[in-house]
């Protein structure tokens, strides 16, 4: 008897070792990661670290108009301002859409006032940019406003690993060149472009495609990635344009 239990016990150890040794592989990739999900125009979910970050909620609204709404849940939801299109309230989560620096559910998240227009705030007032560090990346989020970056803007958002931009053009968003400056000012490791059409443009929407932004972003490497985006904590500093849909 007590042999069949010691070659169980071999057979056993021996087949569970490497499943745990995966299994425990695993587990540190995950906690090491992050998963983006798109759900178009600038709206984007980033989950990593224990927290979810939802940027950008908005109504099916202009130049939305047609997409699915993201009415989930997150942990924080990070608007660049109370429009429609980019700040709805819809989603259920901690909102904050104004400038400050804030603590909540672990995380550090800064958030400074720029110009939603290219008249220094006189049409259209100011959007807010997003900074925050979240699972082993520092993010910066610029998914609305049009005015160039200043040098203490430059010093507050820092080298993002992942930066988030707004690169369809019209009155309020970056076009592509302008995009296309700031990441080149910024040089972060991951560009992952918003705001922009994809496909027609509905009724009164000033926005164009991405491919102005790509075009103006020269040989710098692009990836179509689809509805979701996996990202490690040690990213290459080659800076490359993940393209969602």
């Amino acid at each position: 008897m007590s042999s069949i239990f010691h070659d169980l016990r071999f057979m056993f150890r021996g087949a569970l070792l490497p499943l745990l040794l995966v299994n425990a592989f695993s587990s540190a990739a995950l906690a090491s990661s992050v998963r983006i999900t798109s759900y178009g125009h600038s709206s984007l979910l980033i989950k990593g670290g224990g927290k979810s970050v939802l940027l950008n909620p908005f109504k099916a609204v202009a130049c939305a108009q047609g997409l699915r709404e993201p009415r989930i849940r997150a942990n924080i939801i990070l608007a660049s301002s109370d429009l429609a299109d980019e700040g709805a309230k819809i989603a259920k989560g901690i909102f904050f859409s104004k400038p400050g620096s804030y603590r909540v559910n672990g995380l550090k998240l800064e958030g400074f006032s720029v110009p939603h227009d290219r008249f220094g705030g006189r049409r259209y007032g100011y959007a807010t940019y997003w900074k925050w560090r979240q699972a082993g990346l520092n993010f910066a989020h610029l998914g609305s406003g049009v005015a160039p970056l200043t040098g203490e803007d430059k010093v507050l958002l820092g080298k993002p690993d992942v930066l988030i931009i707004g690169v369809g053009g019209g009155a309020k968003v970056y076009n592509g060149n302008e995009a296309a400056k700031v990441v080149n000012e910024l040089k972060p490791k991951r560009v992952i472009p918003v705001h922009y059409v994809r496909g027609t443009a509905p009724k009164n929407c000033d926005q164009t495609g991405v491919q102005p932004f790509l075009d103006a972003m020269d040989d710098t490497e692009v990836r179509k990635v689809g509805k979701n985006l996996f990202l490690g904590s040690n990213l290459s500093d080659k800076t490359i344009v993940n393209v969602m849909h």
